[in-house]
């Protein structure tokens, strides 16, 4: 007798065990990413200084960082690495439960097609505003603007390079103390 597949649920991740994994859902199905490695810690520590200052100045939302649930649908959880909230209401115990403003996911060799792929999609799809895409090991950093229901490159850095995302204005993002200790 053939067994249908089950879609997993938020409910089914709160009953996972803490391992130091990160587990996610997207559609029902489950993600595992393991810890992220040192690099990319520095560059979540340094990202995170730099949008905790901006958020206080400009009272823009709460940011958050992983690892801090986002519930999107039942069948849609994510960890992001960064996320910045507007919405007050979307804070609960459990996590961020609505769309955040923006979403910041560096980049590793076993988060990339995820990332830029399959997260991505449904992200826009369930109306995250801003995804932006940190690449340690290229030292790059693309900002994404959701349109419609999809995102549209709207600004990308490389090197050491200062540059303005859209739609944060008076944010300035120098990408060499950002990057470095990279390869």
């Amino acid at each position: 007798m053939a067994h249908l597949k089950r879609k997993l649920e938020y409910s089914d991740l709160e009953a996972t065990p803490d391992d130091g994994k990160r587990y996610e859902l997207v559609r029902g199905d489950l993600l595992v990413t393991p810890s992220p490695r040192t690099l990319h810690q520095r560059v979540s520590m340094r990202l995170t200084q730099l949008l905790h200052a901006y958020c206080e100045e400009h009272g823009t939302g709460e940011l958050f960082v992983a690892p801090t649930d986002v519930i999107l649908t039942p069948q849609d959880v994510f960890v992001p690495d960064l996320l910045v909230t507007a919405a007050t209401a979307d804070v609960t115990e459990r996590g961020i439960e609505g769309a955040p403003r923006l979403v910041v996911e560096i980049l590793s060799p076993s988060t990339q097609k995820n990332d830029r792929n399959i997260k991505a999609v449904r992200y826009a799809e369930l109306g995250v505003e801003h995804f932006w895409l940190v690449d340690p090991a290229d030292q790059t950093f693309e900002c994404y603007r959701r349109v419609d229901d999809a995102f549209e490159l709207a600004t990308e850095a490389k090197g050491d390079a200062h540059f303005e995302p859209p739609d944060w204005p008076g944010l300035i993002i120098d990408l060499s103390p950002l990057f470095r200790n990279a390869p």
